[in-house]
Parts: structure tokens; C-alpha cells; sequence
């Protein structure tokens, strides 16, 4: 009969130790041979800006990645209302410069014309239809007679 072939436990866990420790080596050398960004090597290495500039930028953009890791929901809302207001703003002008046209073709038309008979109904209407490009108001003098 054979005998079945037996795996020492404490050898097994050596090999893998040792894959383990080929491997982190590795590891190490190959982030120790990857390159320096482009602006780390422009700003830093090329034009030699101090070392202390780098570390503040390094500092910055730790807190400024896990802020926006933390605070994502705050930020999208954030955004939504901006890109709300964004989108509203062409209507919300519109409507102000109506009202502001109006009011001025209506001094216009209190200040200037004859208006004796036309309420302050007809005076909107005929300011409004003035904003718009018509052209009643001057025809409001032709009305009397």
C-alpha cells in the first residue's frame, strides 16, 4: 500500500510568508520608482520652488479630498441650487425687465402725452403693448380727436 504524502503545516505557511515577502518588496520598490507628477516636477524639481510650498499643497489637498469624501451629499444639494438659480435667472431677468419697460413707457405716456379719458388699465395695456414693439402710443394724441 502507499502512503499518503503529508504536508508539514509549518512549511506551508513558510512558503507564503516568503511569497508574501518577495511581494512587498516588490511592491516597494515599484512605488519607489514611480514618477513625480508633471507639476511637482516643474514647479519643485525644474524651477525650484521650497520644499515647504510642496508640503502646504500636499497638506491642502488631503483635507480638500477628504472633505469632499465626507461632505458629498452637501455638496451635490449644493450644487443643485446652484445649477437651479443658473437655469431660473434668464426668466427671473426677462420678467424684470418687463416690469421695468412698462413702467417707463408709462411715465412716458403720463408725462408726455395728452391723457385726459384713459385710466390706469389702458395707460398698462398701451405701455405693455409698447414693450412688446407696438406702436399705440403714438397714436394716443390721433385717439382724442
Amino acid at each position: 500500500m502507499s502512503k499518503k504524502e503529508t504536508t508539514n503545516p509549518k512549511e506551508v505557511k513558510n512558503q507564503n510568508y516568503e511569497a508574501m515577502k518577495m511581494n512587498t518588496s516588490e511592491n516597494l520598490k515599484k512605488k519607489k520608482d514611480k514618477d513625480l507628477p508633471w507639476w511637482v516636477e516643474l514647479l519643485f524639481v525644474q524651477i525650484g520652488l521650497p520644499d515647504k510650498l510642496l508640503i502646504k499643497i500636499l497638506k491642502a489637498k488631503k483635507t480638500s479630498n477628504e472633505f469632499f469624501k465626507n461632505e458629498k451629499k452637501l455638496i451635490i444639494m449644493f450644487l443643485f441650487v446652484i445649477a437651479t438659480l443658473a437655469y431660473f435667472y434668464p426668466v427671473i431677468k426677462h420678467a424684470k425687465n418687463k416690469l421695468d419697460c412698462e413702467a417707463l413707457a408709462k411715465n412716458y405716456i403720463i408725462k408726455n402725452k395728452k391723457i385726459t379719458g384713459i385710466n390706469n388699465k389702458e395707460i398698462k395695456m398701451i405701455s405693455t403693448n409698447f414693450c412688446y414693439g407696438g406702436e399705440e402710443i403714438y397714436e394716443i394724441e390721433n385717439l382724442k380727436n
